[in-house]
């Protein structure tokens, strides 16, 4: 059976030494998360994700998903109860807006929590983690009345939300949407059409469930210019704000999928629905883009938390597991055989794991500070750069955790050998749910294509060129220091690939676009070490007053070390490969004719 314990020192150490979080206790939600309320929090996201979800997580995978006669869900055993633990917990709200009922702590910590959540069970997760990005949503763009009705409801998880945009002939294509909106007499809209790959859709978690729909309103625009962002609760709040008439909206089936089988995917039907008008007519796709953002930071999210429970159960396999004698003499002779830790190959895909998980949960925090920034911040220069910043990372935090992260499920699942391909181990489910993180919120491809065709451009390139101006004053602060060359050189090695293949871009992308789509794929994978390695850099250096302050760290703060010049040594120089290809150009990629393949 697999098991799962949240890092809570690795979270602390990077909040405390490498991001310095006392310095931002000057800002609002800031001054109410000190260092024991935070140790406290991440104490209890800890137990609830072990004790509450993690026990549920493969039986739940096991029992799925159910769709009554009448058009109901079912979901596993223990959620019911689960999802009510977590609600009364509050972790729903905690980052939310304290004028509804949130607790109005740092996103930054919201972010470890559903780290932690999602490690111990992702399907469980998506239910209050919709509901969080429904809020942020509605929040931002919706009117106040609106507000007053729903988000008291859905902060306390007595209500929860989900997210309606793909129907069966247009995903990413959004332009191509054919739900209609249809004005009635008493300022609602009656919303018709079909909706699909609805997560949480229908379930038996709440009272009522809140869609935030796209739909065309009659004689809109076509395209995406036209499209308008609808709530449609499933049941119609009555007078006194409780779930009243039931709304024409149901669950038509429950897609049979490849993994995630305790969150319920539905397609969802509109049948004159009754939905409200959030934020502008016409301009649904730039309220939606919230939700989105958010769920978006929420996948990457997902695609780190399954490299994580991966690793561990694959790190503790590999310290029990006898098989074979080490090639440079037994380790164990006192055993039949040595435990399998012992062989390289073994510590190579742990090490690549744990590399990556030790700063893409540094990256995703920094992120996460710079998203708290551009809403908390006073100085309006400095939200600017954190929005921009922000902007710039999404894709990539999107894209390349979540490649990474089903890479490493499927490297864990290597390290148990034949145990790792039967069910009830437990490996193979972390690779199943970790796939549908390269799928959903933007295939991969489309986030690569967002980078290099909107983000970098964006403002004349003002993004790229902070966070470029950030990473290179650091290296010229670090160039003296000896200690930090493993780690440095490697960094300044990936920047100057990184330049070099922003400016082929600039310069072949223009005249050629093909270029650009040929050369996308690699620059986000390529930006994504980069980013790694800037990350890794700040830890070690942290690891390193760490380890001179307290000797009883400096077995830990000697393991970051080695993992972070692994990551320098053996994962940073795929920089060059990436800039190889994204020079080659599309010519070879788009010679061959679409009947050839």
């Amino acid at each position: 059976m697999p098991s799962y314990q949240a890092p809570v020192a690795d979270a602390l150490f990077l909040l405390n030494d490498v991001l310095h979080w006392d310095r931002y206790n000057n800002l609002p939600g800031f001054s109410d998360a000190s260092p024991d309320v935070v140790e406290a929090v991440l104490g209890e996201a800890a137990k609830i994700s072990e004790e509450i979800l993690q026990p549920i997580n493969l039986s739940g995978d096991h029992e799925g998903c159910v769709r009554n006669a009448d058009g109901s869900v079912t979901t596993p055993k223990g959620f019911k109860e689960a999802f009510k633990a977590y609600a009364e917990g509050g972790w729903i709200g905690l980052a939310t807006n304290p004028e509804y009922g949130g607790q109005g702590l740092p996103y930054t910590l919201a972010t470890l929590v559903n780290e932690f959540s999602a490690s111990a069970n992702m399907a469980f997760t998506m239910y209050p983690g919709l509901t969080q990005s429904a809020i942020a949503a509605i929040d931002k763009h919706a009117s106040t009345n609106l507000k007053q009705i729903y988000l008291p409801k859905m902060i306390a998880g007595t209500w929860a939300g989900t997210m309606n945009l793909t129907e069966p002939h247009c995903g990413t294509d959004l332009g191509l949407l054919k739900t209609k909106a249809v004005p009635q007499a008493d300022g609602s809209y009656a919303i018709t059409g079909q909706k699909i790959f609805i997560s949480a859709g229908e379930q038996d978690l709440t009272e009522n469930i809140v869609h935030l729909v796209l739909a065309r309103i009659e004689g809109a625009p076509a395209g995406t210019r036209g499209i308008s962002l609808f709530i449609v609760p499933k049941f119609l709040p009555d007078a006194t704000g409780n779930p009243g008439a039931r709304n024409p909206v149901s669950c038509g089936s429950i897609e049979h999928k490849m993994g995630i089988h305790a969150n319920s995917t539905c397609v969802m039907n509109y049948d004159g629905a009754k939905g409200w008008l959030v934020g502008e007519a016409n301009r649904g796709l730039n309220a939606m883009f919230v939700m989105m953002n958010e769920a978006r930071m929420g996948v990457a999210n997902q695609g780190l938390s399954q490299s994580e429970v991966a690793y561990q159960n694959a790190a503790a396999y590999a310290r029990d597991r006898l098989q074979g004698r080490s090639i440079s003499g037994p380790k164990a002779p006192d055993k039949p055989a040595d435990p399998i830790i012992v062989h390289p190959d073994i510590r190579r895909m742990l090490l690549e794991i744990r590399s990556f998980n030790e700063a893409a949960r540094a990256l995703i925090l920094w992120a996460s500070l710079h998203a708290d920034m551009a809403t908390r911040n006073p100085d309006e220069k400095l939200r600017q750069t954190s929005e921009d910043i922000l902007g710039l990372l999404t894709p990539v935090l999107k894209g390349v955790f979540t490649d990474r992260g089903f890479d490493n499920a499927v490297k864990a699942q290597q390290v148990f050998g034949g145990h790792g391909y039967i069910a009830e181990g437990g490996m193979e489910q972390f690779v199943r749910d970790a796939r549908i993180a390269m799928i959903y919120e933007g295939a991969n491809g489309i986030q690569a294509l967002d980078l290099v065709g909107r983000k970098l451009p964006k403002d004349g390139g003002r993004a790229l060129t902070a966070f470029l101006s950030e990473v290179n004053a650091y290296l010229k602060e670090e160039e003296a220091d000896a200690a930090m060359k493993p780690y440095t050189s490697g960094l300044k090695q990936g920047v100057s690939h990184l330049q070099q293949s922003t400016v082929w871009l600039m310069q072949n992308a223009m005249a050629k676009p093909d270029n650009a789509g040929a050369g996308s794929y690699d620059y986000m994978h390529l930006f994504g070490l980069v980013a790694l390695g800037y990350m890794w850099c700040r830890i070690a250096k942290a690891a390193m007053a760490r380890k001179a302050a307290d000797a009883s760290q400096a077995a830990a703060m000697d393991a970051k070390l080695i993992a972070g010049k692994f990551f320098m040594e053996r994962m940073m120089p795929e920089t060059a490969s990436h800039l190889a290809r994204i020079s080659s150009g599309a010519d070879t990629m788009m010679a061959m004719p679409a009947e050839a393949f």
